[in-house]
């Protein structure tokens, strides 16, 4: 698979001796690089420089921001954890450069994630996710793809990846659930922008969110949970990645969707976070 070249130059981010990634924000002394923290803070570490990656892989939630959880208590943070491991894996055999936004169990903020991906100037930007409160029953995957607003890039994208998360659900025959706008879309904000931050502030790459099956359906959740499905998950990613840099395919499945008025769930931000050990 040839990938775009990463890259080379300056430190862009840095890979601590506790494998946490950082988006540097300026050089420090003695080979040391000043870096944003999982929670914002400004640190002096010395670490593994990146200068650039193919793809950015982002693990939704993590620390004591558990996401959502299913009946059975898998959490949402777990899953999409050992997704973006798997397909990071995947995607690298194949000669990718990839880069998670998240390498553990600890807290990152939505502004310390999009800034790894800023800073790392990726093909692709994709945060992981799975849903919760779906509408009702639906007769197969309910698959939802987020993407930037007036980006034709992210919206291909995000076409893309819910064509390749179908292909890859549909043949289990479970009681799948979903919201009646499930597919490739956008949310607005009140001010026109995207309503969410993650895509909103990576807007300087195309990004897109994934809310690929709802851990909150017992069904569902069953496979979430399952290895052997997370896996099927990751190659559905990595087929879509592969599309989106080697073809230019559209992607389908895109839905106008219907106005929201509830807030998304709390969490993202830096209160009450605490960073993990940097080594």
């Amino acid at each position: 698979m040839p990938w775009p070249a990463v890259p080379g130059g300056p430190a862009k981010a840095v890979v601590t001796a506790n494998a946490v990634v950082l988006a540097v924000v300026r050089p420090g002394d003695a080979g040391t690089h000043v870096a944003r923290s999982p929670c914002g803070n400004e640190v002096t570490v010395s670490g593994t420089p990146l200068t650039g990656a193919t793809v950015v892989l982002d693990p939704g939630h993590g620390g004591n921001e558990s996401g959502a959880v299913g009946p059975a208590g898998t959490t949402e943070k777990s899953v999409n954890l050992a997704i973006a491991q798997e397909a990071e894996r995947r995607l690298e055999a194949l000669g990718a450069t990839v880069v998670l936004t998240r390498t553990g169990d600890y807290r990152v903020t939505l502004a310390s994630r999009a800034a790894i991906a800023t800073a790392l100037a990726p093909v692709l930007f994709l945060s992981i996710h799975h849903n919760a409160e779906p509408d009702g029953p639906r007769a197969g995957p309910g698959a939802e793809t987020y993407f930037q607003i007036g980006k034709p890039e992210s919206q291909r994208a995000a076409g893309l990846v819910y064509e390749e998360l179908v292909r890859a659900f549909t043949p289990h025959a479970i009681s799948w659930a979903a919201d009646t706008d499930a597919g490739a879309k956008y949310r607005p904000a009140s001010d026109g922008g995207d309503y969410y931050g993650i895509l909103r502030r990576s807007a300087a790459v195309p990004a897109v969110l994934s809310e690929a099956a709802f851990i909150s359906n017992a069904p569902e959740e069953a496979l979430l949970a399952d290895p052997a499905f997370q896996a099927v998950e990751a190659e559905a990613f990595t087929r879509a990645v592969v599309r989106f840099v080697a073809t230019q395919d559209p992607g389908s499945g895109f839905v106008v969707p219907y106005p929201r008025t509830t807030p998304a769930g709390p969490g993202g931000g830096p209160e009450g976070c605490v960073d993990p050990p940097l080594g």
